[in-house]
């Protein structure tokens, strides 16, 4: 019969099973990775937290132990200091009594600098509470691992899959020179001249890669903190006296509502940075801080000079005040950590990762410890004028070296940096070889399903 006769003509191969067309999984949500990222950050919420504490506590303190704005700028401003030389201590004493210890060490100190504070009858014996409290906060910004075996059960965990944790680890045992088949739980490295090498291809001897990663890498951290957005989060009450708000209730309020912006911004851009982009994102977030310090510095200069009340002005200030804020967290504050991260290769990130945290961290100490005498020297209109010019200096700086590093390998990313200026051209080349190659695999792909059939 016709339909019971098979076809004689064509014969299609079953190796490939239904399911190899189907679209790419979404990988699941890796919930111990998460722990991990969750637990990691707790480290941050002590600075997070006294930079909180000390905003609305600042005047009171001042009222409380009749200090001058100088005094009060030092005791705002030190522990960002004070935690370097806490970050510069915690690496020998990890190697000393372990990572372990070393973190209980960085809660107790930050719990005796706290305790100091709270009792503190004077201005000495504040200051001795906000060294220790630095020191603790070092501690917990400096921590690292030191054990071959737990980094590889975290791996196994953190990874989609064992070939990822496999060349994960391949990549730490080679940036921290430990032989690739050694397996061993407990790993004594060498201490390879401490670092000299790192140190003489940074300064002695850079290549044009290592130096135009060195200059974004630390420039970013600069031009984060040079904007001024610890002053503005530290002295909010201040501010929000300045711009007409005489309550305190208010001016505490107001100074939440800083806090609020900042936590619910930061929130939404990690949703954002890998769907739109760091450089996009970076550029964006920018250019709204300079509006908003433009429009801040206008109405705090209107204020300042009006014999009446300008409740628009007022009211204005407020809003621009806040969303200074929230246009920094949702692309500059994050963006400065994710950015140097991602761009030093792994033999340079310890030390290249460290600059930029020193760098932030004292360019936070200068402008904290710095504010007040220079809204006094240039009124405080005139400070975030001052501010807005370090803006717009800094989106230049990032639209014309930065380049974006979303979905780049480390491999791609050592071609594009190096070039300076004239990166735009170096990955406009890039693209086209990944669309050719993407035009090979396509036409390779297509030979091997023709191949699949047979003709009798």
């Amino acid at each position: 019969m016709m339909d019971a006769k098979k076809p004689e003509n064509y014969q299609f191969s079953e190796e490939r099973p239904i399911t190899a067309f189907d679209s790419p999984r979404k990988p699941k949500r890796n919930k111990y990775a998460f722990a991990c990222a969750i637990l990691a950050s707790m480290t941050s919420i002590l600075l997070g937290y006294d930079v909180g504490v000390m905003s609305g506590a600042g005047p009171l303190i001042q009222d409380d132990l009749k200090i001058s704005d100088g005094q009060l700028e030092i005791v705002m401003g030190i522990i960002e200091l004070y935690s370097l030389l806490g970050a510069a201590a915690a690496g020998r004493t990890s190697d000393w009594v372990g990572r372990k210890y070393t973190i209980v060490i960085a809660a107790a100190l930050f719990f005796a600098g706290a305790l100091f504070s709270a009792v503190a009858t004077n201005y000495a014996i504040l200051m001795v509470g906000r060294f220790i409290a630095g020191l603790g906060v070092g501690f917990a910004l400096l921590i690292a691992p030191g054990r071959l075996g737990e980094a590889k059960r975290v791996l196994d965990k953190t990874s989609d899959s064992k070939e990822e944790a496999q060349l994960r680890l391949a990549e730490i045992k080679e940036a921290a020179g430990i032989p690739e088949e050694c397996n061993d739980d407990v790993v004594q490295v060498s201490k390879r001249s401490h670092g000299e090498d790192v140190w003489k291809e940074f300064f002695v001897h850079p290549t044009p890669t290592v130096l135009h990663i060195l200059i974004a890498g630390v420039g970013i951290h600069f031009f984060q903190q040079a904007s001024g957005i610890d002053a503005v989060v530290l002295y909010s009450p201040k501010i929000f006296g300045k711009a007409g708000i005489t309550s305190n209730s208010h001016k505490l309020l107001a100074t939440v509502a800083v806090g609020f912006c900042k936590t619910a911004f930061v929130l939404v851009a990690t949703f954002l940075l890998d769907r739109v982009g760091r450089r996009p994102l970076l550029l964006s977030s920018v250019g709204g801080m300079i509006v908003s310090l433009g429009t801040l510095g206008t109405c705090l200069t209107i204020i300042d000079r009006s014999e009446k009340k300008v409740k628009w002005a007022v009211a204005l200030a407020i809003v621009s005040m806040l969303s200074f804020v929230s246009t920094f967290e949702i692309g500059m504050g994050p963006i400065a950590w994710v950015y140097s991260s991602e761009i030093f290769p792994l033999r340079l990130r310890a030390q290249g990762t460290a600059m930029g945290t020193a760098m932030n961290r004292l360019m936070s100490g200068v402008i904290s410890m710095t504010f007040l005498s220079l809204t006094k020297a240039i009124t405080t209109g005139g400070a975030f004028f001052l501010f807005m010019g370090v803006a717009i200096v800094s989106w230049i700086f990032f639209y014309t070296l930065f380049p974006e590093t979303q979905g780049k390998t480390l491999e791609e990313m050592q071609v594009l940096f190096g070039t300076f200026f004239k990166w735009r051209s170096t990955m406009r080349e890039l693209e086209k070889k990944v669309v050719s190659k993407e035009d090979t695999n396509s036409d390779s792909n297509g030979h091997r399903e023709l191949g699949t059939t047979t003709i009798s």
